[in-house]
């Protein structure tokens, strides 16, 4: 046995033993997130809560809410205080979530979309999880494009908010499938791979594409599935 085989094994299995911790750690928080998102879903469709926050008014206090617990997020992630600050940021993202939710429970055939865009979340993170670990290739250069993308589609749902065109919306919301899907890739990648130590900052990175895809999916159902009583 060489001198450079006993070095190298002991820093090998450290490392892999690193990557396995922040995956395990960064699947739990995810599925912890669930929690709060669905509360506060629940929240927001039984009280209306968010009934009010149409048109610009809905839009900026999404995004001043939204930036600033990513904010937050980014100052406490090596702490116990960043666990608590993401799944409050979970909770007002279910809040938000609310109103498509409502308009989507609506429709008589409403419980069965949000189940089948459930399901279909599901399915693309399985898929994605599955591609993480068998590409080989580094995606890092793919997800300066993939952001690229992300402020094409916040630019094109602002717009939206004005002109209000279905056809827009389910384009946009095909657009954003297919962006948020490949970001779920590079991410995971990125987690399987080592890149990412902060099982924090990912578990954000993995929430914000999978409810992306989500709303996204649930958008398409509505508009093209939805069946009025």
């Amino acid at each position: 046995m060489s001198l450079t085989t006993v070095s190298t094994r002991p820093g090998t299995a450290v490392a892999g033993g690193e990557r396995q911790r922040v995956l395990r750690n960064t699947y739990w928080l995810l599925a912890l997130s669930l929690v709060p998102t669905v509360l506060g879903a629940w929240i927001g469709v039984s009280t209306g809560i968010t009934a009010a926050l149409s048109g610009g008014v809905g839009v900026l206090v999404f995004l001043a809410g939204a930036f600033g617990f990513m904010f937050a997020i980014e100052r406490t992630k090596h702490s116990a205080t960043g666990v608590a600050v993401l799944l409050a940021f979970t909770f007002f993202m279910g809040l938000m979530l609310s109103r498509l939710l409502a308009a989507v429970l609506g429709f008589g055939n409403g419980a069965q979309l949000i189940m089948t865009a459930f399901g279909g979340t599901a399915g693309v993170f399985f898929v994605m999880a599955n591609l993480a670990s068998i590409v080989k290739r580094d995606l890092d250069g793919l997800a300066k494009w993939l952001f690229f993308g992300a402020i094409v589609l916040l630019i094109g749902g602002l717009v939206n908010v004005f002109v209000g065109s279905t056809a827009f919306m389910a384009a946009l919301s095909i657009m954003a499938i297919g962006i948020f899907s490949a970001f779920l890739l590079v991410d995971l990648k990125r987690i399987v791979d080592g890149g990412e130590t902060n099982y924090i900052t990912a578990t954000l990175a993995l929430y914000l594409s999978l409810f992306n895809i989500f709303q996204s999916l649930l958008a398409l159902l509505g508009i093209f599935g939805g069946e009025r009583d």
